[in-house]
């Protein structure tokens, strides 16, 4: 006989990754629950999210929403975003999935994990038989005095049973089986349950994806190298560029040769069919991190890092000009970083051989005077990466800006995969 279970621990990409390993596991759906409001869509809890902060309802206020119709929006609950595990206790049992989502997340945060804020991605958990109940309940406060011995305060994680489970759109189900780069990270508090069976789950093997990829070798104890924490804030958290990027500690590493120690974490390694190119030991700054990955993706006397990082200029009327300038609907992102900068719905042709835009993406560039060559214009550079993308004139169309781009610091992202 079967069984199910909900789990929701932030993102549910990584938590249906996580169940996925486990022998007995039938199948890992991601999906919502917890909320009161019918047939979910991604988009439309996002929105709740925002329906339920003070300042969202204050903006409401301000654009003539009625109290009476503010008041029913705070009557909504919001779904969190779950995963349904289904399962066979006689071959995976309860205690040993219910003690693999405490471990794999921060209970005691609210609201949240890591730098996903908001109450769809609340800590939560929904039992669907009475067994499941107790071991949770008995598990919560075992795993209580291990995080307080470890210095974490209270698990606020919601608890009850399982109302309604709506799964979701079929882009997010084993997304990142289909995008083994995609976005996972680690909200681990690096606090344990001595369990020899759970234990031979909890640190995944990762081996070479071939070609290149970046690992960062962080502390063997999530959460206890400030270093690494700093680094996932300033850089792994935000980066979405074409070579994939994943975090582990050394020795869930496999396969992979590697010459620099990994005793100073972050270690940060570029990796090319599963040898190392080149590593840095301890902290890097995003500007460091980036200078050395345009090195490696981009090639250090190419045209491209010449545009990037000593301010160059595309020829005009370029190879990677002709090829961008006609694209389909899409994003024009950072080659490096991977960040939407430009979007095509903001594309025109200038006839000056450059692509040009009449506005940015929100907050992912950023502008700086630049009094090279005798002239005063303004400079365009990237705010992820700092790469130089181009400069800003006053002659676009209708009196809009001129942003005018070097294609060969981009690349473009159809619309369908954004």
């Amino acid at each position: 006989m079967l069984l199910e279970i909900v789990f929701a621990a932030g993102c549910f990409w990584g938590v249906e990754k996580n169940f996925e390993r486990f022998d007995g596991v039938v199948d890992v759906v991601s999906g919502y629950s917890g909320g009161n409001f019918k047939d979910p869509t991604y988009e439309l809890v996002l929105e709740h999210s925002k329906l339920q902060s003070e300042s969202f309802l204050s903006a409401l206020k301000n654009i003539g929403r009625s109290d009476a119709e503010i008041a029913a929006d705070e009557q909504l609950i919001n779904h969190t975003e779950a995963v349904k595990v289904i399962y066979d206790p006689s071959i995976v049992s309860t205690e040993t999935l219910i003690k693999s989502f405490w471990q794999i997340h921060n209970p005691t945060q609210v609201d949240g994990q890591g730098f996903d804020v908001g109450n769809n991605y609340r800590s939560a958990l929904y039992w669907t038989t009475q067994a499941q109940k107790d071991i949770a309940f008995r598990t919560r406060d075992e795993f209580q005095m291990l995080l307080k011995n470890n210095g974490f305060g209270d698990i606020v994680t919601e608890m009850k049973p399982l109302d309604v489970f709506w799964p979701a759109e079929a882009y997010h189900q084993d997304y990142l089986v289909k995008n083994p780069a995609g976005y996972c990270p680690n909200h681990a508090t690096g606090v344990t349950f001595s369990d020899a069976v759970l234990q031979k789950y909890e640190n995944e093997i990762l081996e070479p994806l071939g070609g290149q990829e970046i690992i960062v070798v962080e502390a063997e104890i999530k959460g206890s190298c400030l270093y690494c924490l700093q680094f996932e804030k300033e850089v792994s958290n935000h980066y979405k560029g074409s070579i994939p990027l994943r975090i582990s500690p050394a020795s869930a590493l496999q396969g992979f040769e590697l010459t620099t120690p990994t005793w100073a974490t972050p270690t940060i390694f570029f990796i090319e069919d599963g040898v190392e190119v080149w590593a840095s030991q301890g902290y890097m700054s995003a500007d460091s991190f980036y200078k050395a990955l345009g090195e490696f993706k981009l090639g250090k006397g190419s045209e491209s890092f010449n545009v990037a990082f000593n301010e160059g200029t595309d020829r005009p009327y370029c190879q990677q000009y002709e090829i961008f300038k006609d694209t389909p609907e899409g994003v024009f992102v950072d080659k490096l970083s991977g960040r939407a900068l430009f979007d095509t719905k903001d594309r025109f042709n200038s006839t000056s051989g450059w692509l040009s835009f009449t506005k940015p993406v929100d907050n992912e560039v950023y502008e700086k005077p630049d009094y090279s060559y005798g002239m005063v214009r303004t400079e365009i550079r990237s705010v992820s990466s700092d790469i130089h993308l181009g400069h800003v004139f006053d002659d676009g169309p209708d009196g809009m800006p001129r942003y005018c781009i070097n294609a060969t610091v981009l690349e473009f992202v159809p619309r369908a995969n954004t």
